[in-house]
């Protein structure tokens, strides 16, 4: 599979000014094998089956962010992912509130004192295929904690990495 840093499409929910005042932004673009899954079964497939040093991994990272005000999911919330059978904007859907949501997208994030971030899942038109792009926004609104979002940064990176492999290889699996 080819996972490829791409940019924010421009498509996406996720707003121009908002994209272009960020302190942090990245997307990532991986072809999708089952077109027919609908945006929740793909946030889902990318955000539900971390292994479970990743788990472990994104429990310390949210211990540390509480630690500095943020609000973060709680460790039950990262074992046991609740999946429901229809999901509507102010929900969480996985550990996030819903922002915003459609047929191909779903934008979900959490606001914070000192830190915003969205996350939005976005299946795109890319040839005569289909694909998937993972794109966070990270708005920071003082100076005191870039640090704390330095920490949380890589930890995001990775989950949407590991996330859209392991969505590559259930398809290859189930199709």
């Amino acid at each position: 599979m080819n996972v490829v840093e791409c940019d924010v499409p421009s498509g996406s929910m996720l707003s121009r000014e908002l994209i272009e005042r960020a302190y942090f932004r990245d997307s990532y673009r991986a072809p999708l094998s089952r077109r027919e899954l609908d945006i929740v079964d793909v946030f889902f497939g990318i955000f539900a089956h971390h292994p479970l040093w990743m788990k472990l991994l994104l429990i310390v990272r949210n211990k540390v962010a509480s630690l500095a005000g943020l609000d973060a999911p709680s460790t039950s919330e990262i074992f046991h992912v609740e999946i429901k059978d229809r999901y509507v904007v102010g929900e969480k859907i996985g550990v996030w509130p819903i922002f915003s949501l459609s047929e191909d997208e779903v934008v979900t994030g959490r606001n914070n004192k000192h830190m915003d971030f969205r996350l939005s899942v976005l299946k795109v038109p890319d040839g005569d295929r289909t694909s998937v792009v993972v794109s966070t926004i990270c708005t920071v609104h003082n100076c005191q904690y870039r640090s704390v979002f330095g920490a949380n940064a890589p930890p995001i990176g990775l989950s949407k990495y590991e996330g859209l492999r392991f969505l590559e290889v259930a398809a290859k699996g189930a199709g």
